[in-house]
């Protein structure tokens, strides 16, 4: 535990300016980030007596090593800071939303030639018009199973509709009238998007005039005795109110506008939030955050402001937001609105009337979900707690593991050596700080001496980081990526220098015993070592003749081989890819300067590698675009490369020539007796 007057920065270094001002621990992670209208002001609160601090705020300073700041402009421009520092280093003592999913939009494709209806997550994009969002996907699919009848916007992914171009036959939807077929040309372009045109009409709340010109049309075909044409019009005006009827009006003049409602007690908030549009409520959402310090609503309404609309643009940010509480001070806030939405956004509390009365409603939806949330967690909490004291008290730990690291070996009869490493902390999984490694000091299978190499690897550069104050050259591309493909960066979560305090292996005691030796070999004994063997789930330790045994209804037990498995799944996903790659891969390809075009050129030609090969150089060079030097090349590489084993059909078990059709990988490659293997092999 830190002293905070041990980084208190001098009297005077503080600007009394606006800025944003980041803590860091003793591994330089970035553990609180937070904006001030005065830095000095701000940061003078956090250096108090400790008695006199609330507790959060406590436990930050104390576990705090160093604080830094950044001076900016406008209190809009700290907003802006804070929120961007929060998204890239996601520090562990600020406001975070959990239960907070991607929320699934009804999104119409209006860039797209022939505009299609589909349920779309995730970040939005340009010429695309979105409506919701909505709680379930399958409220889409209902809303829209209505309203196709009447608006027959395509639906089908761009691979059906070519396909039904290609063979000039609907799809089913066309054929029972819920499309309107513009992939066979029942419709042009220009009138299958006005039909769409209609449709967002439709789902933006003009319902009302839509409606009354399809029930003047019904009377103008009863009229004129066209009772087909009028029962098909009736149907169309009830699939529309049935469809309206699963958003009720809740407020007049059709209202764009969301509500924001916070229910809250000394731990935790829930943040409940309606999406009002055209009148109605189109979706709505949910989060709940640990109020890591002393906060008030209007500053949690404030970050449920950045989480809403952080990413958000034009008409996505509606012109009134209504909250329980303002920011203090809130025209920032309101400026950062407007400048997000292009134009003017009112932000205030409502005080009477139908907005009140709604506001109200989502206040009660925030205090279930808070119940709720309370209800679940205190489970999850108990079984995580009982799991990692259990683990501690079965190793003989100082304390409960809060960092486990679980490390695995997975090959294919020796070939593609890879291992992982994964990471779960408080009992959760923390996939953006997974790893994965080749092993490079020798060829062959070895699992002992495999985990010996991964663990001094990864603790060497645990070390290099500890000592280090700049920034380091990833020169491991397997070590420094992570399962999203994210590079570590100074300060972020995503590091390869957080020590855990216990290091599980997949295997039994000369698993256990090598990353033991490769620990000692550094000069860590701090960091605990263990080893969960599949056959009996026996746990190793290090220099003991006899395993511990934790009973199989152990919740120990059951956190420990949920890494485990993790960890397996994480290598084997991992060494497949590389074989997968190195299976598709051909002589051609160590030929510079040929390209996937004229590869296919060549084997296309010669119809296989076998021919290609005893091909003349003059013969290569008839093939259009490969010259002479480019053919000497060629025959080159394809002499050094030793021949393919024979292709195997794996149905028959017969020895196929290399000129069957089939027999080809998709790198022109012949289809080796080891693909079987691949399918069969034992993966460890």
């Amino acid at each position: 535990m830190a002293d905070p007057s041990s980084y208190r920065p001098k009297p005077g270094e503080i600007p009394d300016s606006p800025g944003v001002y980041r803590f860091r621990d003793e591994h330089r992670r970035v553990i609180y980030v937070g904006k001030a209208k005065s830095l000095r002001q701000r940061l003078a609160n956090y250096f108090q007596d400790l008695a006199s601090l609330h507790p959060r705020t406590r436990t930050m300073v104390t576990t705090a090593a160093s604080v830094e700041w950044t001076v900016v402009s406008t209190e809009v421009e700290a907003l802006q800071l804070e929120y961007s520092w929060i998204k890239e280093f996601d520090p562990r003592f600020n406001v975070k939303y959990r239960d907070d999913k991607s929320y699934p939009y009804l999104a119409v494709t209006m860039n797209e030639e022939f505009p299609r209806v589909q349920v779309m997550r995730g970040q939005k994009r340009k010429g695309v018009r979105y409506f919701g969002p909505y709680g379930h996907a399958w409220a889409i699919r209902d809303t829209v199973d209505l309203l196709l009848r009447v608006f027959p916007v395509r639906t089908c992914s761009a691979g059906v509709f070519k396909n039904a171009a290609r063979t000039g036959r609907p799809c089913l939807l066309g054929y029972i009238g819920k499309c309107s077929a513009p992939c066979v040309d029942r419709v042009s372009a220009d009138e299958h998007r006005d039909l769409a045109e209609d449709f967002c009409d439709f789902m933006a709340g003009r319902t009302g005039t839509y409606i009354r010109r399809l029930e003047q049309q019904m009377k103008d075909a009863a009229e004129e005795m066209e009772y087909e044409r009028a029962a098909r019009l009736r149907d169309d005006i009830g699939a529309l109110k049935k469809a309206m009827e699963k958003s009720a009006v809740v407020l007049a003049d059709a209202t764009d506008a969301d509500l924001i409602a916070v229910a809250e007690d000394e731990l935790e908030a829930a943040v409940q939030i309606f999406h009002v549009r055209g009148g109605r409520v189109r979706g709505q959402r949910g989060w709940v955050t640990d109020k890591v310090e002393e906060i008030t609503t209007g500053a949690l309404v404030e970050h449920a402001l950045q989480q809403l609309y952080g990413e958000e643009k034009g008409d996505s940010v509606p012109k009134e937001v209504l909250v329980p509480a303002l920011p203090d001070p809130v025209e920032p806030v309101q400026e950062w609105l407007t400048e997000r939405r292009g134009s003017g956004v009112s932000l205030r509390i409502p005080q009477r009337g139908d907005k009140k009365a709604l506001m109200e409603t989502v206040q009660r939806n925030a205090q279930q979900a808070l119940v709720l949330h309370k209800t679940k967690r205190a489970s999850d909490l108990t079984t995580r707690s009982r799991a990692l004291e259990e683990i501690a008290e079965a190793l003989d730990l100082d304390s409960a593991p809060l960092r486990i690291e679980c490390y695995d070996i997975s090959h294919l009869q020796g070939d593609d050596v890879v291992a992982s490493m994964v990471v779960f902390e408080d009992g959760l999984q923390r996939k953006s700080e997974y790893r994965r490694f080749q092993i490079k000091g020798f060829a062959g299978q070895d699992d002992v001496r495999s985990m010996h190499e991964v663990i001094s690897r990864r603790f060497r550069r645990y070390l290099a980081e500890k000592e280090k104050t700049g920034e380091w050259v990833d020169d491991l591309p397997e070590e420094g990526t992570t399962e999203n493909g994210l590079k570590d960066d100074d300060g972020r979560p995503k590091k390869f220098a957080y020590p855990p305090q216990l290091v599980v292996v997949d295997g039994g005691q000369p698993q256990v015993a090598a990353a033991k030796k490769a620990l000692d070999e550094l000069g860590i004994d701090d960091i605990a070592v263990c080893g969960l063997a599949k056959r009996l789930e026996e746990v190793w330790l290090p220099d003991d003749d006899d395993p511990v045994v934790l009973p199989r209804t152990s919740e120990g037990l059951y956190l420990l081989q949920r890494v485990r498995d993790e960890a397996h799944r994480f290598a084997i996903t991992y060494q497949r890819t590389k074989r997968a790659h190195r299976f598709r891969s051909s002589p051609l390809d160590d030929v510079p300067g040929l390209g996937d075009t004229r590869k296919q050129a060549l084997l296309k030609h010669f119809g296989s590698l076998k021919k290609l090969r005893s091909a003349t150089i003059d013969q290569i060079c008839e093939i259009p675009g490969i010259g002479r030097k480019t053919a000497e090349t060629i025959a080159v590489a394809l002499a050094q490369a030793a021949p393919a084993a024979p292709a195997v059909n794996t149905a028959t078990g017969e020895i196929m020539d290399e000129e069957e059709p089939g027999a080809t990988g998709s790198g022109g490659e012949p289809v080796t007796a080891g693909a079987p293997d691949e399918r069969r092999g034992q993966e460890t």
